[in-house]
Parts: structure tokens; C-alpha cells; sequence
């Protein structure tokens, strides 16, 4: 059902401490820079003098470089080099004033590096260490994650390792082998199904039949003849003789969906079928009797509906003789990146279509933009929606990694950019029409700006909002001919 946990994700959402080494030889910026770094909890090596820089390199390894460009000794790109060769996967951060811009582009601009501009913002700073902190803190949780999944087994597996599922998975376990009923509980999407399954695979049943039945799939009638068979002609459209769910759960477990929209008349023959395990097929004074295991699912209040006379209090407490409650996915986000890499892999398996795929298939790969996105969405639809979410970036990303752009439209939210070259709801005749190079760097242009008036011209800001590196925007900004405060 569930793997044995080998560490855990991080459950707070906090990010980790870094081992940042600093390399500044002004004092009035190093110092600044150092406290406040150190004051959010990073292990920090201060140096001033690059060739003192490249020692420390030979002797400890850090996650993040933070470097000034200009240095006494070596200067801040021979560390930056460095640090690719020695530490490829240590993040680095460049600081030069603007004389030295050009340089560091130059140099660097085949590697994913930000860089800031003096004099900038301590806010700034933060921010980019702060999204390098984000990103280490996914890249663990992803592979704490593909470890875990490679150890689970069974067809039935609840996918988490939170204290919510944790407990759930618990609950399932001490529960199962009990014939009782079981009411499930939990919002919509949450994976109740699942629940009920795994309830049965873990029982002494789980050689026998796992029957479900959809009850908001029928009405009054057929759902009573869903459940319990029918003669031919007990009622219009019966034209031959046939056996319900419940006999052909005999031994086994009968699962009901959504047991809330149940009709009064199909409560009445339930609440007798589990008081003795006997009924009576529609149309026939035969009396049955079977040894089924009933496990209820609902996504509804049910003492809501008892006091509003839609549901029988005597089954309600037939049905719930042990309850279950199934989390939402906001109750479990800590488990995202296990889910995430579990559906990815299940969908690349058969296909994101649903057809079985052919091979070994390369399961794709979460960028961080993508992540930023599915983190911060609510997802009302739960476990469902995520899996729904990503099958179709699945589709739209044809085996290449999921980006941004391959996401949902709700998921993507404010950080998805409007289409290149469609400037907003207004039509272009004939006659207006430009090169479309042109209505694109002109959209481009109008669009950033928008958004730094809206983050207060706070960069770090913007590319957090737009979905793109520091580097990317701060590249957009020069070639478009943006400057601090213009407009």
C-alpha cells in the first residue's frame, strides 16, 4: 500500500539552509550582504581576494557562489569557471558594476547564472538566493521521490508520506481485516476509490470479487436494480433476468460511489441488506442472502442530509461502523512532488493518451518554471485534477521536458505570458498590420513593462511573476531598450 519511508520530503515547505561562499572585496557591501545571508539561516564563507576564493573551492563544496566580477587576484570569472568544472552543480550569482556587464555576458551566457547589477537591492539578493534555495530543496525532494516510488509495489498504493496519509494509511491497515462497514470520506478527487481498494487488497477478501457501483449513476429504480438484480419484467426495459452488484460481490467487497445521492426507497432495501445480509431481487419474492463487505464513499455532508430528511439516520450509522477520511491535496501538499513523479511515470507508461506505449519511454522531466506553477495552485479537484494537469502536459510537451507552457491555463495563472504577437482582445484590420517581429517585440516590450510597474520595478520580482530566470529578463529588458523607471 505504502513504501517504508527511506528520509522524508520536506513536509514545512521551508527551504534549506545553503553553503553559500561570498566574494567581495568591499567591505561596505561584503558585510551587508553576509549578515543578511546568515541571518536567513545559510552557512556562509566570506573571502575577499579571488585567489583565496579558488582554495576554498579545493577544499569544501558549496551550492551557491555568490561573486563579484571585479577582484584582487583572480577575477570573479576564472572562480566562475572554477566552480563549473569543479562544482557543476553549484548555482552561481555574479555582482558587477555596469562597466563590466557586457563582459560577464559574454562569458557566461551558455549557463544558467544570475547576475545583478550594482548598486541593487538587498531584496533582490535574497530573492535569487532564495529561488536557488527552491529549486535544491524540489531537486531532493524529486529524488527522495523516484526512490520511493521504485520501491513501491502492489496495484493498490496511496501515494504519500505526510502525517495525514501516514495516519489514513494506518487507519486502512487496522481496519481491513474487520468485516464492519466503512464509510470513506473526502472532497471530490481526493482518491476514495483508492482507499476502498487498498481496504480490500490488505483484507482476507482480497482473493474475492471488488464490485463498485456509481449510486449518482442511477435513479431510484435502476439503482435498486443496479444493486439487488431483477426478474424479467419487473419493470419497463427489463427484458431479461438479471443478477445485482451485491450477488456478484458474494465474498468479496462492494464498493459504493457517492452513496449520499442514494434514493430513499434503494436506502430502505440497503439498510436491511446490511442488518442480515439478505434481499430480494425487483420482481421476485426470493429471498438471498450473501456475505459482502460494504465500504461507502461520499463527498457530501451526511448528517446534513439526515437533517434535511434526504438520508436515513439508521443507514448512516449501519454504514459508518469504522470512518475514514481522505485529505484534500491542500492538506498534503508536502506530498506534491511524490504524486507528481508517480502520475509522470504512470502516464509515460501507457501513453498520455491512454494507448500502451511501445518500449522503454523517458519519463519527462518538471521544470522549475512548471513547478512554481503547480505549487502554487490550490487545485480544487484534488489528486484527480493533478493528474489531469498532467496528462495533459504530457500531450502538449511530445516526450520533451513539461515547461510552463504545457500546463492547464487555471494551473499556469499569472504566470503565463499571452500568446507572442497578440497584443489583447482588440482586432487588427489589413490595414494595420506590421511586421509580425516587430507587433512582437512591441507586445514584449508593452508587456514588461506592465509588469514592472505592477512588482514596483522589484526585477527579481518580475521573473518570479513571469515564469522566467533573472538572466532571461534581464536580457529582455537590454535588447528591448528598458531602463530603471522608463515607460
Amino acid at each position: 500500500m505504502s513504501a517504508p519511508a527511506r528520509g522524508e520530503l520536506d513536509r514545512s515547505g521551508a527551504i534549506e539552509a545553503l553553503a553559500i561562499l561570498l566574494v567581495e572585496d568591499e567591505p561596505d557591501i561584503a558585510e551587508p550582504i553576509a549578515e543578511a545571508l546568515r541571518r536567513e539561516g545559510h552557512r556562509l564563507t566570506l573571502v575577499s581576494h579571488g585567489d583565496r576564493a579558488i582554495k576554498r573551492l579545493d577544499e569544501a563544496v558549496y551550492d551557491l557562489l555568490i561573486c563579484d566580477i571585479r577582484l584582487p587576484g583572480a577575477d570573479g570569472l576564472s572562480i566562475f569557471r572554477k566552480v563549473r568544472e569543479q562544482q557543476p552543480g553549484a548555482k552561481v550569482i555574479l555582482m558587477s558594476a555596469y562597466g563590466s556587464v557586457a563582459e560577464a555576458v559574454a562569458a557566461v551566457k551558455d549557463h544558467a547564472v544570475d547576475y545583478l547589477v550594482k548598486p541593487f537591492a538587498m531584496s533582490e539578493l535574497l530573492g535569487a538566493v532564495h529561488q536557488v534555495g527552491e529549486e535544491r530543496t524540489l531537486a531532493r525532494s524529486l529524488a527522495h521521490a523516484r526512490e520511493l516510488i521504485d520501491s513501491y509495489e502492489g496495484d493498490a498504493v496511496i501515494i504519500g508520506e505526510t502525517p495525514a496519509i501516514a495516519a489514513l494509511i494506518a487507519r486502512v491497515r487496522a481496519v481491513a481485516d474487520s468485516d464492519a462497514p466503512v464509510l470513506i470520506t473526502g472532497e471530490t478527487g481526493t482518491g476514495k476509490e483508492l482507499v476502498a481498494r487498498a481496504l480490500h487488497l490488505e483484507s482476507s477478501r482480497r482473493n474475492r470479487p471488488f464490485v463498485d457501483v456509481n449510486c449518482a449513476a442511477f435513479q431510484d429504480t435502476l439503482l435498486e436494480a443496479e444493486l439487488f438484480g431483477h426478474e424479467r419484467g419487473a419493470f419497463t426495459g427489463a427484458e431479461r433476468r438479471r443478477e445485482g452488484r451485491f450477488r456478484a460481490a458474494d465474498g468479496g467487497t462492494l464498493f459504493l460511489d457517492e452513496v449520499g445521492e442514494m434514493s430513499p426507497s434503494a436506502q430502505a432495501k440497503m439498510l436491511r441488506a446490511l442488518q442480515d445480509g439478505t434481499f430480494q431481487s425487483l420482481g421476485s419474492s426470493t429471498t438471498h442472502k450473501v456475505d459482502v463487505r460494504t465500504v461507502a464513499a461520499t463527498n457530501v455532508d451526511l448528517r446534513s442530509r439526515i437533517g434535511e430528511g434526504r438520508f436515513r439516520e439508521d443507514l448512516f450509522y449501519r454504514l459508518k461502523v469504522f470512518h475514514l477520511h481522505v485529505p484534500s491535496l491542500r492538506e498534503r501538499r508536502a506530498d506534491l512532488p511524490l504524486l507528481a513523479e508517480f502520475f509522470c511515470r504512470q502516464l509515460t507508461a501507457v501513453g498520455a493518451n491512454g494507448a500502451e506505449g511501445s518500449g522503454e519511454r523517458r519519463t519527462p522531466v518538471i521544470t522549475p518554471r512548471a513547478w512554481a506553477a503547480l505549487s502554487h495552485y490550490r487545485f480544487p479537484g484534488n489528486v484527480r485534477e493533478l493528474k489531469h494537469a498532467l496528462r495533459h502536459a504530457l500531450v502538449l510537451s511530445q516526450g520533451c521536458d513539461i515547461d510552463l507552457e504545457h500546463l492547464p491555463e487555471e494551473v499556469r495563472g499569472r504566470t503565463v505570458t499571452e500568446p507572442r504577437g497578440h497584443g489583447g482582445p482588440s482586432v487588427i484590420g489589413p490595414a494595420s498590420l506590421q511586421p509580425l517581429e516587430a507587433a512582437q517585440r512591441q507586445f514584449e516590450r508593452e508587456y514588461l513593462l506592465r509588469a514592472l510597474r505592477e512588482a514596483d520595478w522589484n526585477r527579481t520580482r518580475v521573473a518570479q511573476l513571469l515564469g522566467i530566470s533573472r538572466k532571461t529578463l534581464w536580457q529582455k529588458l537590454r535588447r528591448l531598450g528598458i531602463e530603471a523607471g522608463s515607460d
